[in-house]
């Protein structure tokens, strides 16, 4: 399957815990001022992809522990990162999911293929960047209204569970 990547980094140290494939999607709707990564928000950049690409790099490098998806916005691409998030987790590497968009949004939205992509995601870091609310001190995040949500403990519980690096 077809996917619009502004890049890829193969052993990231700051995308989640432990060394990490970090799949950059381009094209993002929110364009936060401020945003590290403001290459990524043109649709129309990065450059095509093919998902078995990403998989096939899932597992070569023993050291790394899981899949970090970021953008641009995963969700704009959610049933090819589908795809990748799957394969991932097969392998037994953690998968998360940076997003704009808040999961109470998109649990109300309700859309088929990015419910399928939570599904399959670990730790989704949510919210906007909100360059007022910026925090060198935060872990994996960038402003103070962004959350770590344990999906795992989230889906059990039926509430919303943060993340506790400690238990992880």
């Amino acid at each position: 399957m077809n996917i619009r990547l502004a890049g890829i980094v193969p052993e990231s140290i700051v995308d989640g815990p432990g060394y990490r494939l970090a799949v950059f999607v381009q094209g993002c709707p929110h364009a936060c001022p401020g945003c590290h990564n403001p290459k990524t928000h043109d649709f129309a950049g990065g450059y095509l992809a093919d998902t078995a690409e990403i998989i096939a790099r899932l597992g070569k490098n023993p050291l790394v522990r899981g899949v970090t998806l970021s953008g641009g916005e995963p969700m704009m691409q959610a049933k090819a990162l589908r795809e990748v998030a799957s394969a991932a987790k097969e392998k037994g590497l953690s998968v998360w999911c940076y997003t704009g968009y808040t999961l109470e949004y998109l649990q109300q939205e309700g859309n088929p293929d990015r419910m399928a992509l939570l599904e399959a995601v670990d730790v989704l870091v949510d919210g906007p960047y909100l360059a007022h609310e910026r925090s060198l001190d935060l872990l994996y995040c960038g402003s103070k209204n962004q959350r770590l949500i344990d999906m795992n403990a989230t889906r059990a519980a039926g509430e919303i569970r943060l993340f506790v690096p400690d238990e992880w």
